[in-house]
C-alpha cells in the first residue's frame, strides 16, 4: 500500500515542519536539514522514493507511552494526568485499540479512526498498515481495528502526544499487537509500564513480564522505561503491603530487571484507606512517585529532542554502514553471475556452433563457406555477411538479456534472504530492481547514482549528528557553572 502522496507534498511538510521548528527548537531544524541530504543521496540511488522521506519516519513531537495489562488502571492513571475523563476505564477490556491522545483548541473531545494516523507523517503509526500487512495478511485493511485518534483539551497535552496500549494479554490479533507495541516503543521519548498490585501472584504472567522486560532491558534507551506497580491501595488491608511490592520486584528480577526505577502509584480519586495512619503512609508515598512520573513527563520535549537527533545518526550509520553495502553485494553477486553466465553461454553456443558447422561441411579447410551464404548470392544477395552478422548479434543480445534475468532472479533471492526480519533505512530491493533495469549496468562495480559524494554527505550528517549534541549539551546543562 504505497503512499499517495507525491513529491510536491512531502517537501511541502517538510518545510511546514522546518518552518514550526525555526522558533521552537533551531537545533532540530539543522536535523531536518540533514534529513534532507540523506534523502538526496536515497533518491540518486533509488534507495528511497521522491514521495518519501527518512524525515517523515520520525514521530517530531514528544512522545509517551502507557503500556500494560488489562485491569492495570492504565486508563485511570491517563484520566487522572489529563484531568478528563477520555479513556473508558474497567475491570474488563474496555480499549483494544491503541489510542493517540493529542490536544485539541476545541473544548469537546473528538475520537478519529485509525487511517487518521495512518495516513499523517506529522503522528506516530504512520504507514502502520504496511507494517501490520507483513505480520498478518490482510490485516492492513483493518487499520481502523487496530488505532484510534483522540483529541483532548488540556495544557498536560500541549506540545506532546500520549499513547494508549491495549493489554498485552490480547490472545486474538497477539502477534499484530505486540509487533505494534514494539514500533510504538522504538518511537517513545517516555515509557510508563503499568502492572496491576491486586494480582499477587506475577509469576502467573511470566510471558508479559518476559515481553515487557526482558525485551527492553538490554536496550541503549532502556532508560525511557518507568516501571510502576498501580492500584497499591487495595493491598492497604495487608499487614506488610511492602511484601506485595517485594513480590513483583522478585518476579521482575527473575526475568532480568534488576535496576531501574520502581514506582507504587494508586489513583487520587480513588476510595479513602480507613485507617488514617496507613491512609497518611501511602499517599505520602503516591504523592512522591506521581510527583517524580509527572516530571518526567513535564521532560520529554528534552528527551524528543536527544531522540531525534540519534534517530538521524542510526538512519546515515546504517545507511553507509548496512543499506548500501548490501545493495552492492546483491549488484556484484548479478554482475558476477552475468558475467560468468555469458561466457558459459558464448562458449557453449561457439562450441554448438563450431560442431554443428563441420558435421554439415560448412568449413573448407580453415576457410567457413556456409551453404546458406551461397544460397544467399544465388538469390541476389549480396550482403549476405553482414545479415548474418545481424542475426548473430540480435541471438546474442536476447541470450543476454536472458542470462541478465537469471542472474537477477538468483540475486534477488539472496538479497530477500539478507533482509528478511530487517528494518533497514531505504529499499534496498527497489533499488536493485532499477539498477538491474540499466543497460550496461552489469558492467559497473557499484550501484548507479553512487559516488564519492554520496559518502561526503553521509560523513558530513554524522559530524552534523556530534554538533548537535554538543549544541543540546550546551542548551541543558552548565558544566562550569557560569552566569548566562
Amino acid at each position: 500500500m504505497p503512499s499517495a502522496a507525491g513529491p510536491e507534498t512531502v517537501q511541502k511538510r517538510l518545510s511546514d515542519l522546518e518552518s514550526h521548528l525555526e522558533q521552537e527548537n533551531p537545533i532540530l531544524l539543522n536535523a531536518v536539514q540533514s534529513f534532507r541530504a540523506l534523502d538526496r543521496v536515497a533518491y540518486d540511488m533509488a534507495l528511497l522514493p521522491e514521495n518519501r522521506s527518512f524525515a517523515s519516519q520520525v514521530p517530531w513531537w514528544p512522545l509517551i507511552s502507557v503500556l500494560g495489562t488489562f485491569s492495570a488502571g492504565k486508563s485511570t492513571f491517563i484520566n487522572d494526568f489529563l484531568g478528563h475523563n477520555i479513556q473508558r476505564t474497567g475491570n474488563q477490556a474496555v480499549d483494544d485499540r491503541f489510542t493517540v491522545i493529542v490536544y485539541s483548541p476545541e473544548e469537546r473531545s473528538r475520537t478519529l479512526p485509525g487511517i487518521a494516523l495512518d495516513s499523517d507523517p506529522r503522528f506516530p503509526f504512520y504507514q502502520m498498515s504496511q507494517q501490520i500487512e507483513r505480520v498478518t495478511g490482510g490485516e492492513g485493511k483493518r487499520i481502523d481495528a487496530y488505532l484510534q485518534l483522540k483529541t483532548c483539551h488540556t495544557d498536560q497535552l500541549k506540545g506532546k502526544i500520549l499513547i494508549d496500549s491495549p493489554g498485552f494479554d490480547a490472545d486474538a490479533q497477539r502477534d499484530t499487537i505486540l509487533s505494534i507495541t514494539d514500533h510504538m516503543i522504538g518511537l517513545s521519548d517516555l515509557v510508563l509500564v503499568m502492572f496491576d498490585a491486586r494480582h499477587p501472584e506475577p509469576g502467573a504472567m511470566r510471558d508479559t513480564l518476559k515481553h515487557l522486560v526482558v525485551e527492553t532491558k538490554n536496550r541503549a534507551d532502556s532508560n525511557k522505561f518507568l516501571f510502576i506497580l498501580n492500584q497499591i491501595d487495595t493491598s492497604s488491608k495487608e499487614d506488610n503491603p511492602e511484601d506485595v511490592v517485594a513480590a513483583w520486584l522478585r518476579a521482575l528480577g527473575e526475568v532480568g530487571l534488576t535496576t531501574g526505577r520502581f514506582y507504587t502509584i494508586f489513583s487520587p480519586a480513588a476510595a479513602p484507606i480507613a485507617d488514617p495512619v496507613r491512609r497518611e503512609r501511602f499517599e505520602a508515598k503516591r504523592d512522591a512517585d506521581l510527583k517524580e512520573i509527572y516530571e518526567r513527563m513535564d521532560q520529554v520535549e528534552v528527551e524528543r529532542a536527544y531522540r531525534i537527533i540519534s534517530a538521524l545518526r542510526k538512519t546515515a550509520t546504517e545507511l553507509a554502514d548496512d543499506t548500501i553495502p548490501l545493495l552492492t553485494r546483491a549488484l556484484r553477486r548479478w554482475r558476477s553471475r552475468t558475467l560468468w553466465l555469458d561466457l558459459v553461454v558464448l562458449l557453449a553456443a561457439a562450441g554448438g556452433f563450431l560442431f554443428w558447422s563441420i558435421s554439415v561441411g560448412d568449413w573448407h579447410g580453415l576457410s567457413y563457406q556456409p551453404a546458406w551464404l551461397a544460397w544467399l548470392d544465388a538469390q541476389g544477395i549480396t550482403r549476405g555477411k553482414q545479415i548474418g552478422i545481424g542475426v548473430v548479434a540480435v541471438l546474442a543480445i536476447l541470450l543476454h538479456l536472458g542470462v541478465r534475468r537469471l542472474a537477477a532472479a538468483g540475486a534477488r533471492g539472496w538479497l530477500k534472504r539478507q533482509l528478511k526480519g530487517k528494518q533497514l533505512p531505504g529499499e534496498p530491493l527497489a533499488a536493485f530492481n532499477a539498477n538491474i533495469k540499466r543497460w550496461g549496468q552489469e558492467l559497473m562495480g557499484r550501484p548507479a547514482g553512487y559516488s564519492s559524494w554520496s559518502d561526503g554527505r553521509i560523513i558530513e550528517v554524522l559530524r552534523d549528528c556530534e554538533n548537535y549534541v554538543q549544541s543540546l549539551n550546551e542548551r541543558f546543562t552548565n558544566p562550569r557553572g557560569l552566569a548566562d
